[in-house]
């Protein structure tokens, strides 16, 4: 009996630890969004670009985050997904600029596409607005994170 036991115990544990890891992929920490929404250069909650006081002032001094896009390149009423920073840039109207994680608040699929004033992601067709980052259709719940940009003249970049 000792022998079935261990293996139990053994087993048992293994599950415990593979649902706890699995399960917390699909949570949120709390900590993204609280971040993004004080964060300078957004208004708290919104996700939108402020111009720098570098910008604002005419300075060439730059935010230093990485750039994304020229303003151009965010269609209004639209966006754009940058997979590679995990991030997608909207422009609900013009001259407005917002940015969101790109990682669904669902089951944490990347969003693809933005397309007819929502960013789709294509893992179960989950839903969010370009203007906020709510719920526009499930299967999510939760809107998409706010995340910061900083948008100097005619460039846009991660703050």
């Amino acid at each position: 009996m000792g022998d079935t036991t261990r293996r139990r115990t053994v087993l048992a544990a293994g599950a415990a630890t593979l649902a706890g890891t699995v399960l917390s992929g699909c949570g949120s920490d709390g900590g993204t969004e609280a971040a993004a929404d004080n964060a300078p250069g957004t208004a708290p909650g919104d996700g939108q670009a402020q111009p720098s006081a570098g910008a604002a002032a005419g300075g060439g001094a730059g935010g230093g985050g990485q750039a994304l896009a020229q303003t151009s390149d965010i269609p209004v009423g639209g966006g754009k997904v940058f997979k590679d920073q995990k991030v997608v840039v909207t422009q609900p109207m013009a001259g407005q600029f917002k940015a969101f994680s790109a990682t669904c608040t669902h089951q944490g699929c990347s969003v693809a596409t933005v397309k007819d004033g929502n960013i789709v992601c294509p893992c179960h067709q989950s839903l969010f607005k370009i203007s906020d980052g709510t719920v526009a259709g499930g299967p999510a719940t939760r809107p998409l994170a706010a995340a910061k940009i900083a948008v100097e003249g005619d460039k846009i970049s991660l703050a």
